[in-house]
C-alpha cells in the first residue's frame, strides 16, 4: 500500500493551476479606459485611443497564450478562433461598416468588444467542468465576433462616435421616400408667401467668413427664444442655403436622384426642384451632396458630390446649362465626395474637382481653364483682395495656392507638408491671412502668413505657427484682433498676434456665424441645438442655448434678416429671432 501511494504521487496526474485571471482583467479596463475614455476627457487624443486599444488587444492574446496558465488546447484554440472569427464576420459586414474609418472601423470597435467578452467568459467560467467551459468559450468568441454582422453605422460625429442600428432598420431617406410623392410637389409664389426679403448669396454668406453686419438679436432666450415659423423633412446633404427674396436654395438626395431644390422661406413650402440621376454615399456623413449652391444674377449654381455642375433658372429651376466637372478635369472622386461650393467671380464660374480648380463661362459654359493638380481636398475656392490685388485663394494637399481669376495664372504658391485642407482661410488685414493647416505628424493647428507684391514679385512670410486652436472640419472666424473657432468639440479663442490661447469653453462641435455689431458667435451645435457665445477675448461665456433639430448636425446654418434656417440630414427649420 505504501509503494502505491508513491507511485500514485510520482506517476499520477498533478492538479491544474488555477488560471491567472488579474492581467487580464487590468488590460481590458485599461483598453476601454483608452479606447473610450481619453476621447471625452481630451477629444484631441482620438488616434491615440484607436491604436491604444489596438494594442492592448494584442496584450490579452499575450497574456492569454503566455501567462494565463490556461490549458494548453484552450490557449491555441482559442486565439485560432478568435483570428478565424474576426475573418469570416469581416466577409459579410454591411458598407458602412466594412468602409468606415477607412476600412479599420470594424477592428477598431470588434476587438475592444471581443477583448472584454472573452475575459469576463474567463472569470465566469473559471469552476465550470472542462466541457461547459470549451463550449461557452466557443460561443462567446463567435457571438462577440459576429453579432457585427447584423449592425450597420448611420455615420460618425466629429469625435468618430459612431450612430449604430440594425442592418435592416429604415433610415431616415427611407422614411422620407415612403411618404407622398406631394412632398416635393412645387407650388407656386404669390404675394401672400413672397413677404420676406432677405440674402444670403451661399456658402458662408457674402464674402464666405461666416461675417453678418447690421444685424441685433435679443439675447435673453429665457424670455424671449427664437420662434419656430416651419419644419420640415429633407434628403440627405451636408449642403448649406443660398436665400434670394423669399427663395430658400438648397441640395438633397432623393434615392437614386441628387436634387437641387428650392422651398419658400416664409412657409417651408416647396417651389421647384432639379434631378440628376446620381447618387454619392460614404459611411461618415452618408447620402448626399456635400456642397451648397450658390445665388447671382437671378441664377443659381450647384455642383454635385460626383462632379456635375449645374446652372439653373434661380425662379422655375430651367436648366440653363449643365457640365460634368469630374470628367472635364479627368479627377477621380475622392472617399468623401465633391464638397465646392462653386464660386462666381467677373466672367466664370469656379469649382473645386477635388484638388484642382476648373474655370467655366457664366453664359455659355464654355471651360475657361482648368488648374495644377493639387491631388485631395475639400475646402472651396475663396475670393480675397491681398495687397490690392484680388485673387482666389485654394487649399488642398498641396499647400495654400493663390490664382488669377480670369486665366487660372498662379500669382503664389505656400507648399504645406501632408493633411487634406478642408475649411476656409481667412483675412486679416490687407496683406495677412489666417489658414488651418491639418499636417501629417505635427498635427492640426493654426498659421499666420504675410504675403507681398513687389517689383520681384510676390514674397511669402509665415509670422506664426500654433496648435492652441486646431479647427479640423469647422469652420473658425476673425473678429477684431482674435480668431474663434473650434479646438476638438470645444469653442476657443486666439489673438491673432502671436497665436496664444486665450480661453477654451464649452462642448458643441457643429459650426459658427458672428453676428459682428454684438461680437456675438451664434453656434449650431453637432447636436442641433443653436447657442450664442460672447465673441470677446475675457472669457468663455455662453448666453443662450435652444434646441433647433434632431440629429447629427454639420450644415452651416444661415440668418437672413431675423430669420434663422437650419438643417441637417433629416430635417430642416426656420426660426425668428428675437
Amino acid at each position: 500500500m505504501i509503494l502505491k501511494n508513491k507511485l500514485n504521487k510520482t506517476v499520477g496526474p498533478t492538479s491544474q493551476k488555477p488560471l491567472r485571471l488579474w492581467p487580464g482583467v487590468v488590460i481590458v479596463l485599461l483598453q476601454w479606459l483608452v479606447r473610450f475614455g481619453i476621447p471625452i476627457l481630451i477629444p484631441g487624443a482620438v488616434e491615440f485611443s484607436v491604436f491604444g486599444g489596438l494594442l492592448l488587444g494584442l496584450a490579452v492574446v499575450v497574456w492569454w497564450a503566455f501567462f494565463s496558465r490556461a490549458p494548453g488546447f484552450e490557449r491555441w484554440t482559442a486565439i485560432v478562433l478568435i483570428i478565424a472569427a474576426l475573418a469570416a464576420t469581416s466577409q459579410f459586414l454591411h458598407k458602412s461598416i466594412e468602409t468606415a474609418m477607412m476600412g479599420m472601423m470594424f477592428a477598431v470597435y470588434s476587438i475592444p468588444v471581443l477583448c472584454l467578452a472573452f475575459v469576463a467568459w474567463a472569470v465566469a467560467s473559471r469552476r465550470f467542468s472542462v466541457m461547459l467551459r470549451r463550449v461557452t468559450m466557443v460561443f462567446t468568441i463567435l457571438i462577440a465576433s459576429g453579432f457585427w454582422v447584423f449592425l450597420r453605422t448611420n455615420g460618425m460625429d466629429g469625435e468618430t462616435h459612431q450612430d449604430f442600428s440594425w442592418r435592416w432598420a429604415r433610415t431616415n431617406e427611407d422614411r422620407l421616400l415612403a411618404r407622398a410623392t406631394e412632398d416635393l410637389t412645387g407650388m407656386p409664389m404669390n404675394s401672400g408667401t413672397t413677404k420676406t426679403e432677405a440674402g444670403w448669396p451661399g456658402f458662408r454668406g457674402l464674402n464666405r467668413d461666416g461675417i453678418i453686419y447690421g444685424i441685433r438679436i435679443n439675447t435673453n432666450w429665457s424670455k424671449t427664444p427664437p420662434v419656430e415659423i416651419w419644419r420640415r423633412a429633407i434628403g440627405p446633404a451636408c449642403s448649406s442655403f443660398a436665400i434670394h427674396g423669399a427663395l430658400l436654395y438648397t441640395q438633397e438626395q432623393r434615392g437614386e436622384n441628387e436634387m437641387v431644390t428650392c422651398y419658400n422661406l416664409n412657409t417651408g413650402e416647396p417651389v421647384w426642384r432639379h434631378s440628376d440621376s446620381t447618387r454619392f454615399w460614404d459611411s461618415h456623413a452618408g447620402a448626399g451632396p456635400r456642397s451648397t449652391p450658390t445665388f447671382s444674377n437671378s441664377r443659381l449654381y450647384s455642383l454635385g458630390a460626383t462632379g456635375i455642375l449645374n446652372v439653373l433658372d434661380a425662379n422655375n429651376g430651367n436648366v440653363v446649362w449643365s457640365r460634368n466637372a469630374a470628367h472635364d478635369t479627368d479627377v477621380k472622386i475622392p472617399g468623401w465626395g465633391l464638397t465646392s461650393s462653386p464660386l462666381v467671380i467677373d466672367s466664370v464660374v469656379i469649382v473645386a474637382v477635388a484638388g484642382k480648380l476648373a474655370a467655366y463661362d457664366l453664359t455659355t459654359g464654355r471651360q475657361c481653364w482648368i488648374g495644377p493638380n493639387g491631388r485631395e481636398s475639400y475646402s472651396s475656392p475663396h475670393l480675397l483682395t491681398i495687397d490690392s490685388v484680388r485673387q482666389i485663394i485654394f487649399m488642398n494637399k498641396e499647400g495654400a495656392t493663390s490664382f488669377e481669376p480670369a486665366d487660372g495664372k498662379i500669382l503664389w504658391k505656400l507648399p504645406l507638408i501632408g493633411g487634406i485642407p478642408i475649411i476656409q482661410p481667412a483675412m486679416i488685414n490687407e496683406s495677412d491671412i489666417l489658414i488651418s493647416e491639418v499636417s501629417e505628424g505635427s498635427g492640426k493647428g493654426m498659421s499666420r502668413i504675410a504675403i507681398k507684391n513687389g517689383p520681384g514679385g510676390w514674397t511669402i512670410e509665415e509670422r506664426w505657427k500654433s496648435n492652441e486652436l486646431r479647427p479640423y472640419f469647422n469652420d473658425f472666424i476673425v473678429h477684431k484682433g482674435y480668431a474663434f473657432g473650434f479646438e476638438g468639440p470645444s469653442l476657443a479663442c486666439i489673438d491673432i498676434e502671436k497665436g496664444h490661447r486665450k480661453w477654451k469653453g464649452g462642448r458643441y462641435g457643429g459650426q459658427l456665424i458672428l453676428l459682428a455689431d454684438q461680437d456675438l458667435l451664434l453656434v449650431l451645435s453637432e447636436k442641433g441645438e443653436l447657442a450664442l457665445v460672447k465673441a470677446t477675448p475675457e472669457k468663455f461665456k455662453e448666453l443662450a442655448r435652444f434646441p433647433a433639430i434632431k440629429g447629427k448636425t454639420w450644415n452651416h446654418p444661415v440668418l437672413a434678416g431675423d430669420v434663422l434656417v437650419v438643417r441637417n440630414s433629416q430635417e430642416m427649420a426656420a426660426f425668428r429671432l428675437p
